[in-house]
């Protein structure tokens, strides 16, 4: 017989969202992770709002796993994704929103989420997933990667303007296009110019021949047993960064009776970076960079190993970056300064060690 294609509206509803997920959707380990991540947040979530004024504000934990699910399905904007809070039973579900609850006003939903960009809770997030028993068996307190990724600043290359200027730009032609620009002959760094969308954001060009873009560099600190990302922190950028950025993130592991190692690519072959790592008693497994120069990594390194170990799983680090950049919409920037990319970047290493959590604990059960 055939099925009708007409549909009469019904009165009531009964849908309940547990049962709607499916018991080994990857999004379920992931909510209990979260979940338990949230609950060790909770006083400092406090600490952000008021105790008695003003009316209810969206819920910190309900925002954040907003936020997660923005950077797992690789949602461009705020307004797309309480589109799809509208209708999505899967995304009410992991948000913890009923069926019968409106979705909130992306514009309500952007206040809040600033309010949050305050303080370090993305550092802290990450922090909190990766504390947590079950995840902290996975991690390994011996061995460590470093790198550092650009990424794109939330600016246009017309806003770069000489810093002895007021920064006033000519109204736009008629059609709402930006001004025309030629930079043809014209010579323009960081110690003569500067953008006026974002003043934190710096020229910079990642080889010679390249163009200049403006970036910031975001730094990760990985450990090499699950190649999850441990520490993130977010620099100007400039030819320095790395390795300063690297030494703050690695210091805290390193004080310990026990030497661990740090694998790094050429950029690190330096011999201030490496010897600052020898006088912290860590073992630098750096890539040597021989071109037209001596190394500062010697056979005292290259012999063992552990170094040829190092220097295979480093390269893990750039599927973070990938994921960061590609699915978690981080290779420009949506925000402005350096505190609130910081913050977007460390959250995005965070949701990335959310989506390879499920598959790794399976593995260890």
């Amino acid at each position: 017989m055939r099925g009708s294609d007409q549909r009469s509206g019904t009165l009531f509803s009964y849908v309940d969202l547990e049962a709607r997920v499916r018991p080994d959707h990857p999004l379920r380990t992931i909510r209990q992770l979260t979940d338990v991540a949230l609950a060790a947040l909770s006083g400092d979530f406090s600490a952000l709002y008021a105790a008695r004024m003003g009316r209810p504000s969206i819920p910190p934990e309900m925002l954040l796993r907003a936020m997660l699910l923005q950077a797992f399905y690789s949602i461009r904007s705020e307004r797309q994704l309480m589109e799809r809070l509208e209708f999505d039973l899967l995304f009410r579900w992991f948000v913890g929103l009923g069926v019968d609850d409106p979705a909130w006003d992306h514009s309500s939903f952007s206040k809040n989420r600033d309010r949050l960009l305050a303080g370090a809770i993305a550092a802290k997030f990450l922090v909190a997933v990766l504390a947590q028993p079950r995840v902290k068996r996975l991690l390994s307190s011996d061995h460590f990667s470093v790198d550092g990724t650009l990424i794109e600043a939330w600016a246009s290359m017309k806003s770069v303007k000489p810093k002895d200027q007021n920064g006033d730009q000519a109204p736009p032609p008629a059609g709402g296009r930006n001004a025309e620009v030629d930079f043809r002959g014209q010579k323009r760094s960081n110690e003569t110019h500067a953008s006026t969308t974002d003043p934190e954001a710096r020229l910079y060009r990642k080889g010679p021949g390249m163009e200049a873009k403006l970036c910031f560099i975001g730094h990760a600190l990985m450990e090499n047993r699950s190649a999850l990302i441990v520490d993130t922190c977010l620099t100007a950028a400039d030819g320095h960064a790395e390795r300063i950025a690297a030494l703050a993130m690695i210091e805290p592991k390193a004080d310990r009776p026990k030497a661990i190692s740090v694998g790094a690519d050429k950029a690190y072959d330096t011999e201030d970076f490496v010897n600052e790592l020898r006088s912290m008693n860590v073992r630098a497994h750096v890539a040597q960079n021989t071109n037209g120069r001596r190394s500062s990594i010697d056979r005292r390194t290259t012999r063992h190993a552990g170094y040829g170990m190092s220097q295979k799983i480093r390269k893990r680090i750039e599927e973070g970056f990938g994921w960061i950049k590609t699915v978690g919409g981080q290779r420009k920037t949506r925000f402005r300064g350096r505190d609130r990319v910081g913050w977007a970047f460390a959250f995005t290493a965070a949701a990335y060690n959310l989506v390879r959590l499920p598959k790794l604990l399976g593995a260890l059960a």
